[in-house]
């Protein structure tokens, strides 16, 4: 069925997809590398540990989607019941944040390039078609199945989408608001995931 994954023999799926569809979620993929930001800079003295031990940020980031998609370990210190239970959850979720952010966005960073990249291949393959069908293995539905989750949750807290409530609400804009393009995009992308994670079911 077009527009939904299908489960490939021997694992791994497919979908099929016009070009124009191609070209959104790619444009949203590079929208999601541009804001998770590169990876950090290569240490100059080459040592292979100096990656493993960087320290990442201690502080939630300020953009509301890289706080959506980073969210604070030990939840939101602004609903705790008393002032130090709040400044023991702002102390553990720095820490925890410090050292696991950075992996955590190279992560999601290694999920959007791999949706970039099977995007350009796929162009490629079929230079000159209306569409083609996108064969994904095993370990790359996996990471897409990852992207689309991140690009949801970035969409949707565009759109500030906080519960399922406000998912109805959406199926209900008018065709001016200017939100409809966003919203048709989550949508559809939520649709993808979907048939994405049947496929993968055992």
């Amino acid at each position: 069925m077009p527009g939904q994954f299908e489960p490939l023999p021997g694992g791994g799926a497919a979908v099929a997809l016009d070009d124009v569809e191609i070209s959104i979620i790619r444009s949203l993929a590079v929208q999601l590398l541009e804001l998770i930001g590169p990876g950090p800079a290569e240490d100059a003295s080459d040592d292979p540990l100096a990656e493993l031990f960087a320290e990442g940020p201690s502080e939630p980031p300020s953009d509301p989607v890289l706080r959506r998609l980073f969210p604070d370990a030990y939840g939101d210190p602004e609903g705790a019941p008393q002032a130090q239970e709040a400044e023991e959850q702002r102390a553990h979720s720095a820490e925890f944040r410090r050292y696991t952010e950075n992996d955590l966005r190279a992560g999601k960073r290694d999920n959007a390039l791999a949706v970039v990249r099977t995007l350009d291949a796929l162009s490629s393959a079929s230079a000159g078609e209306e569409g083609a069908v996108l064969k994904l293995s095993p370990q790359e539905s996996q990471q897409w199945l990852r992207a689309l989750n991140d690009l949801r949750l970035a969409i949707g807290s565009r759109l500030e989408i906080a519960d399922e409530d406000d998912t109805d609400l959406l199926y209900r804009l008018p065709d001016e608001d200017p939100r409809k393009p966003m919203v048709m995009a989550y949508l559809w992308l939520g649709g993808l995931q979907e048939s994405l994670v049947a496929t993968l079911m055992p």
